[in-house]
């Protein structure tokens, strides 16, 4: 994993056996931090974490200190911010650190909580960031509505038809049998059509695509300007609001439906797609001020934090960055 490769980077640091090029970015990493934030421990907390770790670098400081003579303004922020952030790559972190459960959020703040608004017979559910909400309709089927999502629904269905609108997001269905009415989901220029199935639709606008993920049963996708498709499970329908094509791929039902757990997985995704699924998991903005924009990033965080998943993601992508309280700025690398 990479959270490994990093932890026995850094050990090789304290042991004075890094590269230049590896003790350059080190110590850049080191440079930077003081001036970024994550959710803090308590003060008590922070404070006894924060000795035991000071007193275990003291030990490593002595024998090669032409690696360590830097103010400890630096190095006690790092060090307080890396407990605060479970501090994975410290040994003292199997006794402080308490990792987050699946889905818990771990930012701190009052998130703004899903609205429900009732207009002409429709209901409209809007997440905010960091928040996701789980709706049953009239007839039994289930909706599990993503953050940053909107969707719409009659309060009573009428006549043979089920029409659910997802007008923003990412939403995850379990339509309900019933042979006599179809169920049918409207995203943006598509629109897909089940029973008794269970699908995932993708249909955020700034991604410039929307995707229908079947899990089980069979859907029918279609579009204004292409012929329709008929998607089998673990078949997944594409279309690119910029050509205009509809595409059938396999996907990984992981990656599809990890969100819904509070797991980020991703598996060649854009910046966008990077970018929405940390916004998001932790109710933050990213801004990209690097000139690097064409990503094909791949990795997996299960309880990360916010701090862990940033750090692991610029290591990777060789960016720097800053995180302030609902803010993340990448930056190019000096």
């Amino acid at each position: 994993m990479e959270q490994e490769k990093i932890r026995k980077l850094l050990e090789r640091y304290n042991e004075g056996q890094c590269t230049p090029e590896e003790a350059a970015i080190i110590e850049e990493w080191f440079d930077s931090i003081g001036d970024q934030y994550t959710s803090p421990k308590s003060e008590q907390q922070v404070q006894a974490d924060l000795g035991a770790v000071q007193r275990a670098l003291m030990k490593q400081i002595q024998p090669a200190p032409r690696r360590f003579m830097r103010s400890w303004y630096y190095a006690a922020a790092a060090i307080t911010v890396l407990v605060a952030a479970g501090a994975w790559f410290f040994q003292q972190r199997q006794h402080s650190a308490t990792p987050a459960l699946p889905g818990q959020q771990p930012v701190a703040g009052n998130l703004a909580k899903p609205v429900h608004t009732v207009d002409n017979g429709f209901v409209t559910v809007n997440t905010p960031k960091g928040n996701q909400e789980h709706i049953t309709l009239e007839d039994g089927s289930k909706i599990v509505l993503n953050a940053a999502s909107r969707i719409r629904y009659p309060e009573h269905f009428s006549g043979h038809h089920r029409d659910i609108y997802l007008e923003e997001g990412e939403a995850w269905f379990d339509a309900a049998p019933g042979a006599e009415n179809s169920f049918t989901v409207h995203a943006g220029n598509i629109t897909a059509t089940a029973l008794g199935t269970t699908f995932n639709i993708r249909a955020y606008a700034h991604e410039q695509q929307i995707t229908v993920a079947l899990l089980t049963g069979k859907v029918r996708v279609t579009t204004a300007s292409q012929p329709s498709l008929i998607l089998q499970p673990s078949e997944q329908a594409s279309y690119d609001l910029r050509s205009l094509q509809l595409v059938k791929t396999a996907f990984d039902t992981e990656v599809v439906t990890g969100w819904q757990k509070g797991y980020l997985i991703f598996k060649d995704a854009s910046f966008e797609q990077v970018r929405t699924g940390i916004e998001n998991r932790y109710g933050v903005t990213i801004i990209n001020q690097s000139d690097k924009k064409d990503w094909t990033y791949t990795g997996n965080f299960r309880e990360e934090t916010l701090a862990n998943v940033i750090e692991t993601i610029c290591l990777t992508e060789s960016l720097s960055y800053t995180i302030g309280k609902d803010t993340v700025i990448l930056k190019n690398k000096q």
